[in-house]
């Protein structure tokens, strides 16, 4: 389980992280310098729910299906594997803070690196999914609790 997760955290930091093609992210690489800082610090939502004010707002325009449920999606496996991976994973506060410390270094990176756009309501959506996954985690102990209990003989 812990491989497939790890493989999992390199997937979403392939899709998140380095998205671009491979001589796109040479360019963006060569081209970094300090005010690339400054650019991303000028350019990153600090804000909470300000982007998905807009997205719902401008929802006829922009894919802000995608954009919200795929921020959202991404994040799902994780709140389910985590727990499956690690025993300490198993307490919900143990792999919400592991998530968002995931979430934030990838944003913190964007922020820093011009690899993509720190944007807050990201983190927010991320850890949604990530809380979605944990749930859907919990409701198949319960269900596999409850099955066995039948198939036992016993009722639960």
């Amino acid at each position: 389980m812990r491989f497939l997760f790890g493989i999992y955290i390199l997937v979403v930091i392939k899709v998140i992280v380095f998205k671009y093609p491979y001589k796109q992210l040479l360019l963006i690489a060569a081209a970094w310098r300090k005010d690339v800082i400054l650019e991303g610090l000028g350019t990153a939502n600090f804000i909470p729910f300000k982007t998905i004010k807009m997205y719902i707002e401008y929802a006829y325009k922009l894919n802000s299906v995608e954009n919200l449920a795929g921020n959202i999606l991404v994040f799902v496996p994780f709140g389910i594997l985590f727990p499956l991976a690690f025993c300490e994973g198993r307490k919900f506060y143990v792999m919400f803070l592991n998530a968002f410390v995931f979430i934030l270094g990838i944003e913190v990176f964007q922020l820093f690196s011009a690899f993509g756009a720190f944007d807050v309501d990201d983190i927010l959506l991320n850890c949604v999914g990530a809380v979605i996954g944990y749930g859907i985690y919990r409701l198949f102990l319960v269900l596999r609790k409850r099955e066995r209990g039948v198939t036992d003989g016993k009722i639960t």
